[in-house]
């Protein structure tokens, strides 16, 4: 244990970056961008992690475009946030870490009126339960303009983002956004070479992947988040899982960060453990959206239970699949587990809720050794936390601000 323990705290490579250690924070949505601008809160929260002592800390959602917003009060890349983000990459630097940014769209799952287009759109048409109440009930089908024009927009935020000073990028393709939309064979229906055989179903993600790929350069690394699992038997499961991630891998990606779930339909799939609805219907603006919450929401937020490594088994069978580097997410609150991923043959870990308990958990952890065990309780009132004033906090530390 003592050794595994050791090469997890100790130096990695990740494509043409050195990190410190091998812990990855994971990209947990921060609600740090009012109005869409990333705010000093944002700030303070992403060099937190890294005074704390993680390697590489994540930056949830950045969006490709205004297009690819669930909502308002996210931050999509462009000019205007350029010297925000710079002065975020360099408080993080100046932590001794480093940075990586998620980019994202959110295809049909949105509450946004898209530009020039009567609803947001993926890879099918569909209802759009999450915008049902907010004037946007349905989602559409991308046509080929669209598609080309988002493979651009993700070129583009990528350049933006190695320009102000980040590390490495993290290319959104799970939980139910809009790569994922196209992964699904759930959410995508297409007739067209972007549907039907898990093939054409991983098209646009990898052309995303090339166009990604040519603005950074060959030595930036570039990570994905992939669903090993919908978490539902009609959608993406392990062995296709698989298949995709050895395409990515032929397609130069650097490494997959392995997750689950569809936000829409699976969400406790990812997070398990107590459902945070309760909390999260009070915060919801939207009249009739909390009336649909409080009657329909447990289908989508029932409680799980939780328990360590809760995605290892299916992450032994990706790890089967491919050579390149795995990040182990799910799951991971003690030294055990963490020493177990590592034994596993996994290259990183990754945490969120354990780290937003105590930022300085890797302190604790070289100071405890095989003893040390998060006080995180996974009551995932930090998920409904993402909706009050100042972002995500975990409430366990932080009481003054009530749920």
């Amino acid at each position: 244990m003592s050794n595994e323990l050791d090469r997890l705290l100790g130096p990695a490579r990740l494509a043409g970056l050195t990190l410190r250690n091998r812990v990855i924070k994971t990209a947990t949505f921060e609600g740090m961008c009012p109005g869409g601008v990333p705010g000093d809160d944002l700030i303070r929260h992403h060099a937190g992690m890294a005074r704390g002592g993680v390697g590489l800390t994540t930056v949830a959602y950045c969006g490709v475009s205004p297009d690819g917003l669930t909502f308002p009060d996210q931050m999509w890349m462009h000019g205007g946030v350029f010297a925000q983000l710079q002065r975020l990459a360099e408080a993080v630097h100046a932590e001794g870490g480093a940075v990586s940014a998620q980019l994202a769209h959110c295809g049909y799952f949105s509450r946004n009126k898209p530009r020039g287009i009567p609803r947001p759109r993926g890879p099918s048409a569909c209802i759009n339960q999450y915008g049902v109440f907010s004037g946007v009930p349905f989602g559409g089908a991308m046509d080929r303009k669209d598609i080309d024009r988002t493979v651009a927009e993700y070129a583009a935020a990528a350049s933006l983002v190695r320009d102000a000073g980040f590390d490495a990028i993290e290319i959104h393709m799970g939980h139910g956004y809009l790569l994922s939309q196209f992964i699904s064979p759930l959410l995508n229906r297409r007739r067209d070479d972007y549907g039907g055989s898990l093939e054409n179903r991983m098209r646009l993600p990898l052309q995303v992947l090339a166009a990604v790929r040519a603005a950074v350069g060959k030595d930036f690394p570039l990570l994905a988040k992939l669903n090993l699992s919908d978490g539902l038997a009609e959608g993406l499961g392990i062995d296709e899982s698989c298949r995709a991630a050895q395409w990515l891998e032929q397609g130069g990606l650097d490494a997959i960060v392995m997750s689950g779930g569809l936000v829409s339909r699976t969400s406790m799939f990812l997070f398990r453990g107590e459902s945070p609805l309760p909390s999260m219907i009070p915060l919801e603006k939207n009249r009739l959206q909390r009336t649909a919450m409080k009657w329909f929401g447990a289908a989508a937020f029932p409680s799980m239970p939780y328990e360590e490594l809760y995605f290892l088994k299916m992450a032994r069978e990706m790890r089967r699949a491919v050579r390149m580097p795995l990040v182990y997410l799910g799951g991971v609150a003690t030294a055990e587990s963490m020493g177990r991923a590592m034994a596993e043959g996994f290259d990183f870990i990754a945490m969120g809720r354990a780290l937003l308990n105590d930022p300085n958990l890797l302190q604790r952890l070289a100071e405890q050794g095989p003893a040390w065990k998060s006080a995180c309780t996974h009551c995932n009132q930090c998920v409904a936390s993402m909706g009050l004033p100042g972002g995500i906090r975990c409430t366990l530390n932080q009481p003054a601000h009530s749920l």
